[in-house]
């Protein structure tokens, strides 16, 4: 895949959509020329495509940019868990029929957090429309499963009301805060608008529950990863790693082993956070921009 340059100024002038879906009204961002190479960006908890806000702007000028909120963060709709499962199976279905509708035949993905495992699932289902990954602080190996996972593998194996209980606090203003602000050394490059937006979310009426179900069927891509790995190996697809060193959610340990299965990849261990764009954007904008110039 290689980028497109593209010197018009509107290039990065960034759209805000809505696309109705079903009964899902799917936000997302989109930037670029309509015949530039696709780039996908998929993006975490608890945060929405807002993560991307500076990286669109800087890449639009090579890629067209699509970047979807899934259903229950950002500006799509929050649809009541009584009528919908959020699950990643869900999601993943949701972010397939945005392809579709907006003709997306051949696409980068760049995936974190939760984007990783709902890119993935849809990489195992379109494994020829997918021209490479950007991994950030994105797992696909059990041994990126370290201690933050314990007390969620524990709800994962018994799914009490006790066990639910004990992972309320990722939902809590303190949490949504550490997870910007832990392993980053200088604190005044994180934008306190990024950390008051993801919180503004979850104290959504109902929303809290949600980021439970989500955390509790997290445990469904684990059995997949598997699968992921065999995408990688047949399929060998162009990826460039850019891993916030100091992230306590998906620490480095979920990064080396990519290499397994695709020899080429190239790897960067940035002395950051779980959040890497905040402190380091500028940094991953320049070595995406290189990285698609050679793929």
């Amino acid at each position: 895949m290689t980028a497109k340059t593209n010197s018009s100024e509107s290039a990065s002038t960034v759209h805000y959509n809505t696309i109705r879906i079903g009964e899902i009204d799917l936000f997302y961002r989109e930037a670029g020329a309509k015949d530039a190479p696709v780039l996908l960006l998929l993006h975490g908890f608890p945060t929405s495509s807002n993560m991307f806000r500076n990286l669109i702007p800087r890449l639009a000028g090579s890629f067209r940019i699509i970047a979807p909120d899934y259903p229950g963060y950002g500006f799509s709709s929050m649809p009541d868990r009584k009528s919908f499962a959020y699950t990643f199976e869900n999601m993943t279905n949701l972010v397939e029929e945005l392809t579709k509708k907006l003709g997306l035949d051949k696409y980068a993905m760049y995936v974190m957090d939760y984007g990783a495992p709902i890119g993935y699932r849809l990489a195992i289902r379109h494994p020829e429309k997918v021209s490479g990954l950007i991994v950030q602080n994105g797992n696909a190996y059990e041994e990126g499963l370290r201690e933050f996972w314990d007390p969620i593998k524990k709800y994962w194996g018994e799914a009490t009301a006790e066990n639910r209980a004990a992972l309320e606090y990722l939902t809590k203003p303190d949490a949504t805060k550490w997870q910007y602000e832990n392993g980053v050394s200088d604190k005044t490059l994180v934008d306190p608008t990024t950390y008051t937006l993801d919180q503004a979310g979850m104290d959504r009426p109902g929303n809290a529950d949600i980021q439970l179900d989500m955390l509790y069927d997290y445990r469904t891509n684990v059995p997949l990863y598997p699968q992921f790995q065999e995408f990688f190996r047949k399929y060998q697809p162009p990826m460039l790693i850019t891993w916030g060193k100091n992230d306590f959610i998906f620490p480095p340990e979920g990064a080396t082993p990519y290499k397994r299965d695709l020899p080429k990849v190239e790897t960067h261990i940035l002395e950051t956070g779980h959040f890497a764009l905040e402190t380091h954007g500028e940094e991953i904008a320049t070595r995406i921009l290189e990285f698609f110039a050679k793929a």
